[in-house]
Order: structure tokens, then sequence, then C-alpha cells
């Protein structure tokens, strides 16, 4: 969750290290904080934003071609001056941040105590500096051993990065758990959660495995070893990423300007999947396993929020044309009800940081039982898609807005994809239907460019409802699902209560809190059981709801119902989640805005959960 840089080279290190944490502030906003080495480790740490420790250093020395430097996510210890990281052993010869948690530490920290070790935070990572140093004390070993002898001890996820004043021309790095990439420049090394802080500097990168150190030194090869002392070959990969794609280029917020990507990132993900001429779809992934794919005899699909609302999504077209059973889990409560599942099955992964912690732990647990593993995610290099089997990205670009929102269409687009190429392979779609969704498939960008005309009626429509305290969210079949992300998108960023159902189990509950005062967001697009929606409607109208109808343009019952109307553009009903979804978010963004809230950071939350 927390976002950590580092550099080594002959630079001066704190504007890099404060322009990387600026980049990967999504990641974590409690507090922010840099450690600088230049003879004695210079810590600068405090409360609040990076724009808060860019205001608290003014007149300190911050001179130093070595650093690292830390935006958290509190996970233990309340956010706090003494909270942020870095954290300085009890010497203050070491220095560290991480991300992560280290599960053990209260075990660990009451044996040092005991050995008379002093803390001064409450956090988890101090625990494990502490260790580190009293290991190089105690055992007579040099701080690499110190550290493989540490993280042997510790139980949980980390990233680290570590400065040692009795080592001043070297960084130390690991990882288990918590993703942690290294750039290569020339005679200097950035160090990063993700690539975002290190693209402008370099385009050559290693993504550090799961249990390896990484050695920088200056003026010299990088040298990764693993925990148990076995040395490695880094693999350097090219950076394949848009810098513009991490500026707001004119837009007042991130958000804002990832749902106008949409029709760019929707049309990438079909870029080069599909032949109109030929009819046919191709998926790489699918390819490389088609067997596996043809013949299984369930897809499970895993994944935690709003790629969970995809998953569902998913669950709808691959039942309907594939015909194979699916079942959609929570990756947080999968791993813990001991699922059946084994080598008939395919597991698909779904994930737009690609470094989940929840859906990660689900990925390996199938792996164990047998199970093919697939991945559909964002980031190229992400520990998901090189711990999958195989997979698919979906060329979203970089999602830096917390809310989630060009992630969900992207993901839902490669899932019809793979979809349609499984119903084909399979026979179980016609040549004539498949061409018919190829076709409204690649109109999709277009109709979502003409949803977002209607951002100033949105706009308009928000300021209504930034009174409510609580909203409802309904739809049904393909789109009881968006309901789902609507309200959650609501919930983001407004910080206002709502729920999503689908819309036949309002009389079973939710219909008890309807009155004049309860917004009701209705997806009443043209189905086949659009009637049944528009009964639903007449049931909150009679209860006096305010209802919010996204209807297809020309509709006349809904929209003769409905307090306040969105219309969309038709498509196929199987596709419809890919354009009902848009003024929702929309919705969302306008009413917080209107509300005051931090749009692109949104209180306790983060983008990447790298814990559980």
């Amino acid at each position: 969750m927390c976002g950590i840089v580092g550099y080594i080279g002959s630079k001066e290190a704190y504007p890099i290290l404060i322009n990387g944490l600026k980049r990967l502030e999504y990641r974590g906003y409690d507090s922010a904080g840099i450690a600088l080495l230049n003879g004695d480790i210079n810590l600068y740490k405090t409360k609040g934003k990076v724009a808060d420790l860019e205001a608290y250093v003014v007149g300190k020395n911050i001179k130093g071609t070595i650093g690292i430097g830390h935006t958290r996510w509190a996970t233990h210890g309340e956010p706090n001056d003494v909270n942020a990281h870095p954290h300085f052993s009890e010497s203050k010869n070491l220095a560290v941040i991480h991300n992560g948690i280290i599960e053990n530490y209260d075990v660990i920290k009451e044996k040092l105590k005991n050995d008379g070790v002093h803390f001064r935070s409450n956090t988890d990572t101090e625990v494990l500096i502490q260790l580190i140093e009293y290991i190089y004390k105690h055992e007579n070993v040099d701080l690499i051993k110190a550290i493989q002898l540490a993280l042997g001890q510790v139980i949980g996820a980390y990233s680290i990065v570590i400065l040692s004043k009795d080592n001043p021309n070297t960084i130390i790095a690991a990882r288990k758990g918590s993703p942690l990439v290294v750039g290569i420049g020339k005679d200097e090394y950035f160090l990063a959660s993700d690539a975002s802080p290190i693209v402008e500097h370099t385009r050559d990168v290693v993504y550090i495995n799961d249990e390896e150190i990484a050695i920088i030194r200056k003026g010299e090869e990088l040298v990764l070893k693993t925990i148990k002392n076995q040395k490695k070959t880094p693999f350097i990969e090219k950076l394949e990423m848009d810098l513009n794609a991490l500026e707001k280029e004119g837009y007042d917020h991130f958000m804002l300007k990832e749902i106008f990507e949409q029709p760019r990132s929707i049309r990438d993900s079909i870029r080069g999947r599909v032949n109109l001429k030929k009819d046919t779809i191709t998926m790489s992934g699918i390819i490389d396993f088609e067997e596996r794919f043809l013949n299984a005899r369930r897809i499970i699909f895993t994944a935690a929020g709003t790629s969970w609302h995809a998953a569902l999504v998913g669950e709808y077209i691959i039942e309907e044309l594939v015909k194979i059973p699916v079942e959609v889990e929570y990756a947080s409560e999968f791993r813990y009800r001991n699922p059946i599942i084994d080598d008939k099955d395919i597991l698909i992964a779904i994930s737009q940081s690609g470094e989940t912690a929840d859906t990660l732990a689900a990925m390996r647990l199938a792996k164990e039982k047998g199970a093919l593993v697939y991945s559909i995610c964002n980031v190229v290099g992400s520990t998901i898609a090189r711990t999958s089997h195989a997979g698919s990205y979906t060329h979203a670009g970089p999602e830096i807005g917390v809310a989630s929102t060009k992630a969900f269409t992207s993901q839902v687009t490669v899932i019809f994809l793979i979809a349609l190429m499984l119903a084909q392979k399979k026979g179980k779609i016609s040549n004539e239907k498949l061409r018919k969704l190829i076709i409204e498939l690649e109109k999709i960008p277009s109709v979502v460019e003409e949803i977002l005309q209607l951002n100033d009626q949105i706009k308009e429509l928000a300021r209504i409802f930034t009174y409510a305290r609580n909203f409802l969210y309904l739809g049904r079949g393909y789109n009881f699902p968006v309901a789902l992300e609507g309200a959650l998108k609501l919930k983001e960023i407004s910080y206002i209560h709502a729920e999503g159902y689908p819309a036949a189990e309002m009389k079973h509950g939710p219909i008890a809190l309807i009155d004049k005062k309860m917004p009701v967001v209705v997806i009443a697009v043209d189905s086949l059981i659009y009637e049944k929606i528009v009964s639903n409607i007449q049931e909150i109208k009679a209860r006096k709801g305010k209802v919010i109808a996204v209807v297809t343009k020309g509709d006349k019952t809904a929209a003769a119902l409905a307090d306040y109307v969105l219309e969309i553009p038709p498509t196929e009903e199987i596709l419809s989640p890919l354009v009902s979804v848009i003024p929702l978010q929309l919705l969302s963004y306008h009413i917080a805005v209107m509300r005051d809230c931090e749009i692109d950071q949104p209180r306790n939350l983060a983008k990447s959960v790298t814990v559980e």
C-alpha cells in the first residue's frame, strides 16, 4: 500500500525522492518522510502529505546523493510524525522504509525489549530494523547476513530499503509479497514500489522477486541474492510507459481524466485482438492453454473491489456465450475456506495493479491445487502477471486516481474478448452472431465518447444530491454488477453511504429505507427484463423515492416515471455494462467535488492493496 523510493548515484537525491513520492502518493498519504546519507543519516518525516514534507524540510540539510523516501498508508500505529517512515535503528546507524506488514512483530518486539532495545514508535517496521541491528551487533556478521537472518525470522509481507552509516555507498533492498522495482541508469540506480517514479529517469528495470535481496553499490553492478544467500542473475526489462499518462494534462483531477480516457483505453484493449475481416478473436494467453480452457469443468474469477465487479459481469458474459459454469470469489475469502478446486478448473485473477495481496494468495493456493491460473491485469511486469501461468493485459495505461474507472471497462472488455474466442472455439456461437458482437464491441469507444458529452448535465444533477446521506443503486442482469460499482464509486470519493442491489431484492429489505429523501439510481436500459425494472421504479415512486434513471435513448416508459433521466445510446445488452457505468462514474465524481472531498486520494484508501 505504501509508496517507497530510493536513489543512489552522483546526483542530488532529494529532488528525485520528492518527485518520486509525488508519483507514488496514490499508494498512501497519511504521512511522508525521507532519509539522506551524507556522513550522517539526515532523516525528516511528518504527518500529512508529500507537500507537508516539502514544507517541513525547508531550511534543513537535504544534501546527499544517496537517499530513501516513503509515503505511508497506516497499518500499525496511527498516522503521526513518530510513526511516519523512515525509521531509525536504536543507534541511528541504520534507517529503513517498508511497505507491508510484519505479522509476528509483537513477539520479536517483546524479545528485543527484554534484551534492552528501546523503541520510539508503534510500528511493525521499527521492529524489523531493530532486529536487523540487534543481529548485526550480536551475531558478528556483516550487514547483508544480518538482513538475511532477520528476514528469515519474520512472518508477513515486506518491501524494504535500508541505508547504513557503516556502508556509506550502499543501498540494500528486499521484498516478499510487496512490489519492488530497480531502475538502472548510467552509474545510478532508482528504487520504487512501481515504475511511475522511474520512467522519467530510465527505461531499464529489474523486478525484484520474492525473498530476493538487492545490493546496490555506487559504481558497481547490481547484485541479487536470496535470503538463503543464493546468487541470482538480474533480468533487465524495458519499460513501456507514456510519461504524459502520469500527468493530469489540464484536468482538475486524475479521476476525471481517467473517466474521459475510457474511449481510448477500451479501444487499446481491443486493438490487435480482433480481426473483423476473418471474424476471429486472438488472445495469445488463451492460445497457449487452449485445450485446458476448452475442456475446463469450471472457471473461477477471483478479485477485489472494482475488479470483483468486473468479474461479476464476466460471470454473466461467459456463462451466456461459452456455456461454462462460472463462480466469482472475493480473493480475501477464497483461501480461508478450503475451496474445492483442482486441475479441471481455471482460476482467472483480475487486478488493476497486479499486486493485490489477497488475489495473489488466492492464485498461489489455486496453483498448489493444480488449477490453471490466468491473470487479467493492467501493469506489465507486476507480480500477478508473473505469477500466473498466462494472462492478458488490459492496456488501460496508468491509473492514478484511487477510485478505479477505466480499469473496470478495460477489464470487462478483455473478459468479453476471451468469452468470444472461447465461444467460437467451442462452437457455441454462430458466425453471424460473432460478427454482430464484434461490430458492436468496436462501436463501444464511440458510444462512450457520446455519453461523456453528458458531463455538464450530470454536473448540474449532482448539485441536487449533495445533501444525501444514503443512496440506493439498482440494476438487473448484466447491470446488477454496474449498480454495485456505481455505489462503490460514490462511497469511495464522496463518503456518502450507498448500496448496490439486484433491483428485485429491493423488496427484501432496502425498500424500508425509501422515502422522499432517498435517491435511487436505477439502470433501466433496454434488456430482456426491462419491464421488470419498470415495475421496480413504480414501487420506488409509490413510496416517494427520488429516481435517477439511466435509460436507453428514446425510452418513454421508465423516463416518464423517473424524476431525473440520463439517456445513453443503445447497444447490445451483453455490452451494456461498458456504457451504463460511465454516467455513474461522472455522477460520483461531481457529487464528491461539490462536497469538497479529496477526489484522487480519498480518506483511508490507497490504490494498490498490497497487505491483507
